[in-house]
């Protein structure tokens, strides 16, 4: 178990209201996908506080925290503490219930299509890759080395019935095996019959879209396959599995346990194999031929107006975790067409968001937004845009607001020039080469991708510099013009004072929480350094926030990355909304202890509105004690 997410783990675990209120948990790029039994005993307000939290949303029967890059380190350590294994689900709601038909259609797409969209994007880049590189004349098709990489680049995607066969399981509850077995049947067909040259012996609904080819019987009914066959098709094994997963729930029930281990198994894949191919088979192709149908009509009556729509779109969708929902019409369209038009124009999503941070990271003077700007760009650039939506633009709408309208922009140019998307890459600026069409080297999709995004960018980046401006503090006057007066703050622990920029975490070195100093403690008790009201006290018990009476807001933070203890070593004197004296005694903590946990004792202590004075003052390199003043600000 990795010590450095634990704490958070169960900080997390204990505000969803406990290991047996969960369900099951999932992650995506950025968030933890928890089902709930009671979702009224979670502590949202708690969590969304928390130290490694960006937000928590509650979206398609799904409590979803959201935390960022680091979410599959957290996923890992939940899981274990949790023993959920995998994650998967029982298919109900947070109250117990069956899930709403939407509900459960994400609910079954996240849990079977997320644990290798990962690996399916890495193969699409390196296919992406190829295809770039013999464009230029970098490779060529017949060299050992384009040969080897295609050979993982295309082999993940063609053997993917296998795949989600396994990963349908786990979400099903089936052995894993029997889905993988159903998988494999689809392809022998496709790989064994079709390519040795089998013939078909008749078709059906021929010269339509819906025509598939019979192959043989058995027991008299047909055994068809589908024009574009099952390689890389997703609906027929999805459907089988979930089929095989009542089946396999029957067979267990009436088998002896003696014998459960093979001819469970055996009943299942012996009824569900057949049944797959004659009736799972054709339902799934009528279904994904219709989809595919009504798509492409839809897009072919307005391709401005479609890639508008899915541009502008596309934020909102995620931010309630809503657009995995077109997963599955993406996957269709590459395994019937070998390209998808649909999601084309949601790619300028990402560039129109990381711009509009940009423009406020540049336009700001507010030295704690800039210092979130930053690391959301730069996750930004790579395709992730979370931290972005729900902690800059957001919050502010406006900004927001003209992120998707230059989405939408970019959208309608990728929709006017009928771009096409070849394989599912990766996100951000690895995502460019999922439009070359590497059958035929041709880069024109990319070059429309590169030029709508660069469009949306420049618009986005524009309009937020000229309309963004930071927020005026109310109780501010316009002008700060040093009144002489003078608030002097004493030191809450005794010890050495050292500058923030010794503090071994950015959000304290760059003075982004607030202007003040830190101290090296030389004994675990922390006092009032005045009288005031305890405004914030961490469940944790590491940190503590005083609203002093002269106005004065304090932050005290004892240790780095301490919140991880959980509340170890740490036993709080005071609680929330508790009015102190200075020189009370709040909390008392074990420095020996916690620097044997590996973690630093260095003790940030803040002023947080800081902006509202001419000036904060303060000396480094001293020895204080409680009764020793260690800040002045000036009015």
């Amino acid at each position: 178990m990795d010590s450095k997410y634990e704490g958070l783990a169960r900080t997390i675990i204990k505000h969803v209201g406990g290991k047996s209120n969960v369900i099951s948990v999932t992650h995506c790029a950025t968030r933890l996908r928890f089902k709930l039994k009671d979702e009224s005993k979670a502590n949202s307000d708690v969590l969304k506080n928390t130290e490694g939290i960006i937000t928590v949303m509650q979206s398609g029967g799904q409590y979803q925290v959201v935390i960022g890059k680091t979410v599959s380190h957290v996923y890992e350590v939940v899981n274990k503490i949790c023993g959920l294994g995998d994650g998967s689900s029982s298919g109900q709601d947070v109250n117990g219930k069956k899930l709403s038909p939407g509900a459960a259609f994400i609910d079954i797409i996240t849990g079977v299509f997320l644990p290798a969209l990962g690996v399916l994007a890495a193969t699409g880049m390196i296919k992406g890759l190829l295809a770039l590189f013999t464009y230029f004349g970098a490779l060529t098709t017949e060299s050992g080395t384009y040969q080897l990489l295609y050979a993982v680049a295309d082999g993940f995607f063609h053997y993917l019935p296998i795949i989600l066969g396994y990963t349908a399981a786990k979400k099903f509850n089936v052995n894993v095996f029997v889905g993988m077995a159903l998988g494999g049947s689809l392809l022998y067909v496709d790989d064994v019959l079709v390519m040795a040259g089998k013939e078909a012996i008749s078709t059906l609904f021929s010269s339509t879209p819906f025509a598939m080819n019979v192959y043989g019987e058995f027991l008299g009914l047909p055994i068809t396959l589908p024009a574009s066959g099952y390689a890389t098709s997703i609906v027929p094994i999805i459907m089988a599995v979930f089929i095989a997963s009542k089946v396999e729930k029957f067979m267990k029930k009436v088998m002896p346990d003696s014998v459960k281990t093979f001819l469970v198994p055996l009943f299942t894949l012996a009824i569900c194999t057949p049944f797959t191919f004659i009736v799972v088979g054709p339902i799934s192709s009528v279904l994904t031929s219709l989809v595919g149908i009504i798509t492409s009509s839809a897009f072919s009556l307005s391709p401005v107006f479609a890639g508008i729509l899915v541009g502008g779109l596309w934020q909102v969708l995620v931010i309630f975790g809503l657009h995995l929902g077109m997963v599955p019409i993406v996957m269709m369209n590459f395994a019937t067409l070998g390209y998808d038009f649909i999601l084309s124009p949601f790619f300028a999503a990402t560039f129109a968001q990381t711009a509009v941070v940009l423009a406020i990271m540049l336009k700001t003077k507010d030295q704690k937004l800039r210092s979130l700007c930053i690391p959301s760009f730069i996750s930004g650039i790579f395709g992730v845009t979370e931290p972005a939506i729900y902690g800059i633009t957001l919050p502010r709408k406006k900004p927001f607001i003209i992120s998707c309208i230059g989405a939408a922009i970019g959208g309608a140019i990728i929709g006017a020039a009928g771009v096409k998307s070849y394989m599912v890459a990766g996100m951000g600026i690895f995502g460019f080469t999922a439009y070359i069409n590497g059958a035929t080297n041709d880069i024109s999709g990319m070059i429309w991708a590169i030029i709508a995004c660069g469009v949306a960018i420049v618009f986005s980046f524009v309009v937020t510099y000229v309309l963004y401006k930071d927020k005026k503090k109310n109780d501010l006057p316009e002008k700060q013009t040093p009144t002489g007066e003078t608030i002097h703050l004493n030191s809450p622990i005794n010890g050495e004072v050292i500058p923030l920029t010794d503090v071994d975490d950015a959000a304290f070195s760059s003075g982004a929480l607030g202007s003040g100093v830190a101290i090296l403690p030389q004994n675990g008790q922390l006092i009032a350094p005045e009288d005031g009201v305890i405004v914030s006290l961490f469940n944790t018990n590491h940190a503590i926030g005083i609203h002093t009476d002269s106005g004065a807001e304090m932050l005290i933070h004892i240790g780095v990355d301490t919140v991880q203890l959980e509340g170890k070593y740490f036993n709080a004197q005071v609680k929330q909304g508790d009015r102190v004296k200075k020189g009370q005694v709040l909390l008392t903590f074990d420095i020996e202890a916690i620097k044997k946990e590996g973690y630093s004792v260095t003790t940030p202590v803040l002023i947080t509105n800081a902006d509202q004075y001419a000036d904060v003052v303060f000396d480094i390199g001293q020895q204080v004690t409680i009764h020793d003043e260690l800040i002045t600000l000036i009015v």
